[in-house]
């Protein structure tokens, strides 16, 4: 799914205030602490609380293996001027049973409600729809996650056929 330029681990995207990198061993701490927190993990599908560490270094593992097998693209979000201080994850893998691959993300609570979400998805679902064929991506959100739906709306995602997704821009 993803070309070469994605496989290597000094792959980046930057933007304004963020750098998307790749997921690191010395990101389990902050993944623990971050996702682990229960504000978080009840937001998402895919998040357990409490969360353990064997499992975070499990998640650190499958996740730079299928970067670079280019089967998914997962990003550790970071500040830019602190691109070693992980505050969320941002991924696009595939899902067998979608319409195309599927978005994933989520932001520390102590990040919420600046805007760091919509700028990090924005991020890469640019770069999927640059770097790849795909004409399609899906996502998701728990229905109580406002916040959640919000970031999607402007990251150019739309609710159809009770899939929430999204067209490329351009191309």
């Amino acid at each position: 799914m993803f070309p070469d330029l994605t496989r290597d681990d000094v792959f980046r995207l930057e933007t304004r205030r963020l750098w998307l990198r790749w997921p690191c061993a010395a990101d389990a701490a902050a993944i623990v602490d971050l996702a682990g927190d229960r504000a978080v993990s009840e937001m998402t599908a895919r998040i357990p609380h409490p969360l353990d560490r064997s499992t975070v270094d499990g998640f650190v593992v499958k996740a730079r293996w299928t970067n670079t097998e280019g089967r998914s693209l997962v990003m550790a979000i970071a500040p830019r001027g602190r691109p070693q201080s992980l505050i969320g994850i941002v991924s696009i893998e595939p899902d067998p049973g979608a319409a195309g691959p599927h978005l994933g993300y989520w932001l520390g609570a102590p990040h919420w409600g600046r805007g760091l979400g919509t700028e990090a998805v924005g991020a890469l679902v640019e770069a999927y729809f640059a770097y790849t064929p795909g004409q399609t991506l899906t996502s998701a959100a728990r229905v109580e996650n406002a916040a959640s739906r919000r970031v999607l709306q402007k990251c150019g995602f739309a609710r159809t056929d009770g899939v929430i997704g999204v067209r490329p821009r351009f191309g």
